[in-house]
């Protein structure tokens, strides 16, 4: 599930540990109408293109240099800019979560670090659990949802894409953490841990994290436009033909660790609450919900739901989540070895270095199908479409 919270507009705080330090660590979904028959025996050549077209790893740098005023107008308006500027479509914006951007971003609010961190990083994947993985639907299981996103057949070939904010967002946490950990003993708010350091809804430390955390999240929706756009060009590039013919278009676009400011139902009271969710998404009625899995197994697109709103403030789990440290699934697993196994089953795969493999090594992760079991069953998000990924990109 992830950890999902709701605090109250008026008595209620705001938390930079609650929200995450990826901030708007987020997925992509992309159509096509080519099926794995057609893409498979290109595989390797779409991989090696792809990983030459996105910048990959730690503190990779991108092909944009913004400018200061660039870098601000992106953390301002998001994905507008990124239209503007020839990434993407409008389309892309309206299947976007908050039609990628969230308003009220205010970048003097980032400080100079942050905005260093970013001004080379934007349309770059990153490390870690970051991937793009071309996958195959393997099960059509509600069709006339399904359908409404122009998913209808087995072995039609769809695009993940999951990055976040890079280290700008990183940067925008790490330096609202500090700031209200001061805070915690300012107002004298009693917490477990020193990482759930928060502010009052409605105190200068509170509010200003939100404006910046606003502005990591709309840098991080224009990253994944970006890199959208040079995915469609690297498949136009591979196979002839233009992404439109490919019908390449967003499926949507969703984002987890953030702060949304919503109204939900509590006690039987409508209420206006800032409601935080790290390592989960929003699973609002018939909005669909991307969840995935690992390099080596299934990822879903499932149907949020009205129970969700009742049970979890409109929220589901992200992914399947670690069951084993990084450190761990390195000391555990060879990336050699891990890439071999992944070509046995049909999926072909690049990273970075070969100790990304390890640590992100399928057996390092939870059973993804129980996963989805348990949150279908709960009746929070519906099975719609599964996937099987058969090209992997890693940082």
């Amino acid at each position: 599930m992830g950890a999902v919270s709701a605090f109250d507009a008026e008595n209620g705080i705001i938390s930079s540990g609650l929200c995450g330090f990826d901030i708007n660590c987020g997925v992509n979904a992309i159509r096509t109408n080519l099926t794995a028959a057609e893409v498979r025996p290109k595989m390797r050549q779409l991989v090696d293109a792809l990983f030459r077209a996105i910048p990959c790893g730690v503190g990779a740098r991108g092909k944009l240099k913004l400018t200061p005023d660039q870098l601000d107008e992106v953390l301002v308006k998001g994905m507008g800019w990124g239209v503007k500027n020839g990434y993407g479509v409008k389309e892309d914006i309206a299947r976007t979560e908050d039609n990628g951007c969230m308003e009220g971003a205010d970048p003097s609010k980032v400080s100079s670090l942050a905005k260093q961190r970013g001004r080379d990083q934007l349309g770059t994947l990153g490390a870690g659990n970051h991937f793009l993985e071309m996958q195959r639907v393997s099960d059509v299981i509600d069709p006339k949802f399904s359908g409404s996103l122009g998913i209808n057949r087995k072995d039609q070939v769809m695009i993940m894409l999951h990055c976040g904010s890079r280290g700008l967002g990183h940067q925008v946490a790490t330096d609202y953490l500090k700031s209200q950990e001061e805070a915690v003993r300012k107002y004298k708010i009693w917490i477990p841990d020193r990482q759930l350091a928060c502010a009052p809804a409605n105190s200068k430390e509170g509010q200003d994290f939100f404006a910046a955390m606003k502005a990591a999240t709309n840098y991080s929706f224009t990253n994944r436009l970006v890199m959208t756009q040079w995915i469609r060009e690297t498949f136009e590039q591979v196979f002839a033909r233009t992404w439109q013919e490919m019908d390449m278009h967003t499926v949507y676009a969703i984002c987890h660790n953030v702060i949304k400011f919503e109204e939900h139902k509590i006690g039987g009271e409508k209420k206006k609450v800032y409601v935080h969710r790290k390592g989960a998404t929003r699973s609002f009625p018939d909005i669909p919900v991307l969840i995935a899995g690992t390099m080596g197994t299934a990822s879903y697109i499932l149907r949020g739901t009205e129970a969700a709103m009742e049970k979890s403030f409109g929220s589901s789990c992200h992914g399947a989540g670690r069951a084993m440290s990084r450190e761990g699934a390195i000391r555990k697993f060879w990336g050699g070895r891990i890439k071999e196994e992944l070509l046995k089953k049909g999926i072909e795969s690049r990273a970075t270095n070969p100790q990304v493999l390890a640590e992100e090594a399928p057996h390092a992760y939870k059973d993804v199908e129980e996963v989805i079991n348990s949150v279908h069953g709960a009746g929070i998000s519906l099975k719609a479409v599964r996937m099987e990924p058969i090209g992997v990109l890693k940082g």
